[in-house]
C-alpha cells in the first residue's frame, strides 16, 4: 500500500465518521419527536484488491447504511383522550400528502384531532385510516378515512324496557280490584322508567305489579293521559298489561302479554311498539332467574334499562384499547364510529423513511398486513398516551465521542502520510 493509498484510506475514514456524526446529530435532534425511531451507522470495509487475493490491504471504510432501530419508546400519559400510542409491533395507517407524494403511509405518532370536515387527522393533516362502524353492529371490512359526524345525534325510539327485580312471595292480593286511576292502593309494588318517542321526547311509564294469588301476578303499565293520543289530561292511560307466573323455587315460569304493547304519543309516530323484558321464562327455555323472580324477600328493583334516547350533540371523542373511536354525546350516549387500522410488516427495518414521522413500504419491508389492533400479532392501542422517541441521549453522546476519536485518528493518518511525502521530497532535494 502506497503512502497516497494511506491518505485516501484516511479520507474515507473522515467521510464515514462525518456521516456517522450526522446520524447521531439527527437522533439527538429528534429526542422529543413523538414516535421517532433512532438510527445507527453501519460501517463496512472497502476492499483494495481482487476478491480472495492474498495479503490484500483494505482501501478504507464507508458507511453502508443508517440502520433504523425499532425498539419501542416509553409511553407517556398525556391525559388527552384522543392521543393514542401503540404497545407492541405495528403502525397507524395514515393517508395524504407527504413531501409532495400522495399516498398511504405508516406512523407511530398518535396525536389525533378533528379537522374542519370532521376527519380524524394528525398535526400534518394526514387522515387516520380505519374501518367504519356498521349500523347493524360490527365494522366494515373496507379501509378508509375516519370521519366523525358532528351533527346532532338523532333520537332513538324506545323499543324494549328491561326490569330485573324481586316480587315478595309473601305479598297478598290487594283488597280492592285494580284501578288505573288509583294504582298505588290497588297494587303491591311499582317502578317508573323513561320512554322516548320518535321525536326524542321523554315520557314516564310506570309499571305496577299486582299479586293475584300464589305464584301469580299481573303487571300494568301506565302513562300520563295528556301525553297519549286519545288520552285524558289528569288521568292515567294503560298502555300495556300482562300476567306473570312463578314456580315454587321463585323462577319465572311464563310472561303472557294480555293487552296493549303499543303506544301513540302526541305528535310522534303512532303505535310505537313496546316490549317488556322481565327475563327468560322457563316456558321459553330460560332459567327464569335472570329477570324478575319471586323469593321470600322484600320487593325491590335490582336493575332496569331501556334502549331509547333523546337527541344529543357531540361533546368529545374516546378511543379504547382495541382502537375503536367513539363519539360521546350530551345525551349520555357513546356511539362507535370506526376502528383504527394497524399495519404490520415482515421487516420493519426495510421500511423507507418518508419524513413527517412517517414511513413507506418497500420491497425490503414487504407489503403491509392491515387489520384491527391486538389481532395477528399487531400492537394494542393505549389511549391518552403517546410513544416517546426511543433515543437514549447518554448512549448517543458516548457514540459521538467514539466517532470523534475515530475522526481524529483518520485525520492523523493523513497528516502522517503527508509528513512522509515531505520527507521523501526532502531526500530528493
Amino acid at each position: 500500500m502506497s503512502i497516497l493509498d494511506a491518505m485516501y484510506a484516511g479520507v474515507s475514514g473522515l467521510s464515514a465518521e462525518s456521516d456517522a456524526l450526522n446520524v447521531i446529530g439527527n437522533n439527538l435532534a429528534n429526542t422529543n419527536t413523538v414516535g421517532f425511531k433512532e438510527s445507527r451507522a453501519v460501517f463496512e470495509n472497502v476492499l483494495g484488491a481482487a476478491v480472495g487475493a492474498e495479503g490484500a490491504i483494505g482501501a478504507g471504510v464507508r458507511m453502508a447504511t443508517a440502520q433504523q432501530i425499532f425498539a419501542e419508546g416509553s409511553l407517556q400519559n398525556t391525559g388527552n383522550p384522543t392521543d393514542v400510542a401503540l404497545s407492541g409491533d405495528g403502525f397507524f395507517v395514515v393517508s395524504g400528502d407527504v413531501a409532495g407524494v400522495n399516498g398511504q403511509f405508516y406512523t407511530r405518532a398518535g396525536q389525533t384531532s378533528l379537522n374542519a370536515n370532521g376527519t380524524l387527522v394528525n398535526p400534518d393533516g394526514l387522515s387516520f385510516q380505519g374501518y367504519a362502524a356498521e349500523p347493524t353492529g360490527g365494522f366494515s371490512t373496507s379501509l378508509g378515512g375516519i370521519t366523525v359526524n358532528t351533527a346532532a345525534l338523532s333520537p332513538k325510539t324506545t323499543a324494549t324496557l328491561t326490569v330485573t327485580a324481586n316480587l315478595n312471595s309473601s305479598d297478598v292480593p290487594p283488597a280492592a280490584p285494580w284501578d288505573p286511576q288509583n294504582p298505588s292502593t290497588t297494587s303491591n309494588f311499582s317502578t317508573s322508567m323513561q320512554v322516548y318517542d320518535s321525536l326524542g321526547n321523554a315520557h314516564t311509564a310506570s309499571v305496577y305489579f299486582q299479586n293475584t294469588g300464589t305464584g301469580t301476578w299481573t303487571y300494568h303499565v301506565l302513562a300520563n293521559g295528556s301525553e297519549v293520543s286519545g288520552g285524558t289530561a289528569g288521568q292515567n292511560s294503560e298502555i300495556a298489561t300482562g300476567n306473570l307466573a312463578f314456580n315454587t323455587n321463585g323462577s319465572l315460569q311464563s310472561n303472557t302479554v294480555t293487552g296493549g304493547g303499543t303506544v301513540s304519543f302526541n305528535g310522534a309516530t303512532t303505535n310505537q311498539p313496546l316490549t317488556f323484558n322481565f327475563g327468560n321464562p322457563v316456558a321459553s327455555g330460560g332459567t327464569g332467574l335472570d329477570g324478575i323472580t319471586q323469593f321470600g324477600s322484600k320487593d325491590e328493583i335490582s336493575a332496569q334499562s331501556q334502549d331509547g334516547y333523546a337527541s344529543g350533540a357531540l361533546s368529545s371523542l374516546a378511543i379504547d384499547n382495541s382502537g375503536v373511536v367513539s363519539g360521546i354525546y350530551t345525551n349520555g350516549q357513546t356511539i362507535a364510529i370506526a376502528q383504527l387500522a394497524i399495519a404490520k410488516f415482515q421487516s420493519n427495518g426495510g421500511l423507507g423513511q418518508a419524513g413527517q414521522n412517517c414511513w413507506t413500504s418497500t420491497p425490503d419491508s414487504g407489503e403491509a398486513a392491515i387489520g384491527a389492533a391486538g389481532t395477528g400479532g399487531r400492537a394494542a392501542v393505549v389511549s391518552g398516551s403517546l410513544e416517546s422517541s426511543n433515543v437514549d441521549i447518554a448512549t448517543q453522546f458516548t457514540d459521538m465521542i467514539a466517532h470523534q476519536r475515530g475522526f481524529q485518528a483518520c485525520s492523523k493518518t493523513i497528516t502522517t502520510a503527508d509528513q512522509m511525502l515531505q520527507d521523501i521530497i526532502s531526500m530528493k532535494q
